[in-house]
């Protein structure tokens, strides 16, 4: 009778498959739910990416001596940068593109350049839901990269 009951305590290789296999559902149905129950994490998450891809465009500039630039298209929502993959971000942000005249190309696209001594053309990118949000700036004397909140006028 011992023997019998220490076999009935465990669980059976199948039952812990299902549970493993209704967790893994669970796991990569949850980003997509946070992101629609909580457009402000989104939002955040969006902006210090967006922050961290300008930091990699301005040390790529100084590390290869060369002028690295970061084309944002509004259209498509997405920030290029030569040699890197790109980031897309969230098809629900408005993008808003502030830079120098010679750096828009065009109504939909737009280049932050940085320099080998760590300088930019300068700029500022809006990311906002409704009439809240962030704005990336890039001081152009420095090239320095600050994330603040934003709102709408």
């Amino acid at each position: 009778m011992l023997g019998r009951q220490s076999r009935d305590r465990g669980f059976t290789l199948v039952e812990l498959l299902v549970v493993l296999a209704i967790a893994a559902v669970m796991m990569t149905a949850m980003p997509a739910l946070f992101s629609a129950a909580f457009p402000g994490i989104e939002m955040k998450s969006a902006a210090r990416r967006t922050a961290a891809t300008l930091r990699l465009a301005r040390e790529s500039a100084i590390r290869r001596g060369t002028d690295t630039q970061l084309l944002l298209d509004l259209e498509s929502r997405r920030l290029e940068l030569q040699g890197y993959r790109g980031l897309q971000l969230p098809k629900r942000l408005r993008v808003r593109l502030d830079a120098a005249g010679s750096e828009i190309l065009d109504d939909r696209r737009g280049v932050i350049r940085f320099f080998p001594d760590g300088s930019s053309t300068g700029g500022r990118i809006i990311l906002a839901h409704g009439d809240r949000g962030y704005q990336i700036g890039v001081t152009w004397l420095t090239g320095r990269i600050q994330l603040a909140p934003w709102e709408a006028p």
